[in-house]
């Protein structure tokens, strides 16, 4: 037993040292506990084959994580909602988005949105400008002109390379010989399919040019003067380094494979998602004392012995939430609260079956408590198994809600089990016969044999 209680205490002091500075092993709240913003996007999957839209669905949920990670927000939730689950009518599909500790709802909105469009088009050999089309920057404005008077659309023909043809893109700078020193330019890199369209582009239009698009803006109308076979171009303009760091991470991020309409807002304060968590712990704290209670004045040394495995219990409970990573919600310590009432029903079962045991006055006390746990393990068992089985199903088809639940009821249960079954077990073992015989130590009084 001296061994558990090392245990204990080298868990506490963990959590409290983790926890009283800052340290990676913090325990990370959710969005209703530690505020923040929540979106709901709907998506518009109706030019997407049905077969497709699962894995379509997914992509989308892919570069919506990597663009709300740009926020700095690892405890974000992305999930999708199919209809049957939330979603509307109108709207069978729709992407929540949580982002814990984000206030500035316009710049998530923008990250999240941001759908770079990369486009290169050939210049219609058949307009004639008075010369070579060049680039320039209002100095008043700061927008980008050219000295072409006619529309884009007029001038330029699609090629159907865009940046759906893009492996990855590359922050460079001059090194003063094709480029000005130090200038900042994006090196995309294409596929397969985009290397061999690039290398046909340019092979056919040699003396031509070959805009490269940006949002639909031209942002470089560089010559070919030969054929490009690497499969890479060069992107370069009035860039400063942060907006060219900026286009490479948006031409990485991609295109979204899935349309999407921001439909709700939500916004949590700090101070909402503070008063949560200290409800919610004080809750804990309440049903804990009153578990404690109960425990003490029904099974008195046998209470005691499970009020330390409970206390063991949540300590390695809370070290484990730590340790993985795990985000706790309102929902989630709703589902840990419960978990210490399941692990309490646990230790009732055993300590009921010990004391009917305990009755026969044949069997020693090693007997007996064996006993007692081998008739009480099944129903244990089968209780726990049973609430395992239905946390899983809340969280396989649930919403984040649900899910926050699920995870910490499941976590809870398998520890509960685990030490209800080894710690308490333990130490029953270490009771003796002139223990039994103490009315105000036991519930069972019977004159038993040593061990």
């Amino acid at each position: 037993m001296l061994v558990w209680l090392l245990v204990l205490v080298v868990l506490g002091s963990f959590i409290y040292l983790t926890e009283s500075k800052p340290s990676p092993y913090q325990v990370k709240y959710g969005l209703d506990l530690s505020g923040g913003t929540h979106l709901v996007f709907d998506a518009d999957t109706s030019a997407i084959s049905p077969t497709e839209v699962g894995t379509s669905m997914s992509s989308l949920r892919q570069v919506i994580e990597q663009r709300v990670n740009a926020l700095g927000t690892s405890e974000a939730v992305v999930q999708i909602e199919s209809a049957g689950f939330g979603a509307t009518p109108d709207v069978d599909q729709r992407l929540i988005v949580e982002l814990p500790g984000v206030t500035d709802v316009n710049e998530a909105v923008a990250i999240i949105g941001r759908t770079p469009v990369l486009e290169f088009k050939l210049l219609d050999p058949d307009f004639v400008p008075s010369e070579t089309p060049e680039l320039a920057v209002d100095e008043v404005t700061g927008e980008l002109i050219t000295d072409i008077d006619s529309t884009l659309d007029q001038q330029f023909i699609a090629t159907g390379l865009d940046g759906s043809f893009l492996k990855n893109a590359v922050l460079q700078f001059g090194n003063g010989q094709q480029y000005a020193a130090n200038e900042p330019v994006v090196v995309a890199n294409f596929n397969r399919e985009g290397k061999e369209l690039f290398a046909e582009i340019t092979r056919n239009n040699i003396g031509g040019t070959l805009a490269i698009f940006l949002d639909g803006v031209p942002v470089s109308l560089p010559r070919i003067n030969e054929p490009i076979t690497g499969g890479t171009a060069v992107i370069s303009g009035s860039f400063t380094a942060e907006e060219a760091k900026q286009l490479v991470d948006d031409l990485n991020l991609g295109a979204l494979p899935v349309p999407i309409e921001l439909s709700s807002v939500q916004k949590i304060g700090a101070t909402l998602g503070a008063d949560a968590r200290t409800g919610g712990l004080l809750a804990g704290i309440v049903g804990l004392a009153g578990v404690a209670l109960f425990l003490l004045i029904r099974y008195r040394l046998a209470g005691l012995i499970s009020i330390v495995t409970l206390l063991l219990y949540i300590t390695m409970l809370i070290s484990l939430f730590k340790v993985l990573g795990i985000v706790i919600t309102a929902a989630g310590i709703a589902g840990f609260i419960l978990s210490i009432g399941m692990a309490v029903d646990a230790n009732v079962l055993i300590f009921e079956r010990l004391n009917e045991e305990l009755q026969d006055k044949t069997k020693t006390i090693q007997q007996a408590i064996e006993d007692g746990f081998s008739r009480a393990w099944p129903s244990i068992r089968d209780g726990n198994l049973s609430s395992v089985i239905t946390g899983i199903i809340l969280y396989w088809i649930g919403t984040t809600l649900l899910r926050g639940f699920s995870v910490t009821f499941v976590l809870g249960i398998i520890v509960s089990v685990l030490t209800a079954v080894t710690v308490t077990r333990i130490a029953l073992l270490a009771i003796t016969s002139e223990t039994l015989n103490r009315k105000w130590l036991m519930t069972t009084s019977i004159n038993r044999i040593k061990k």
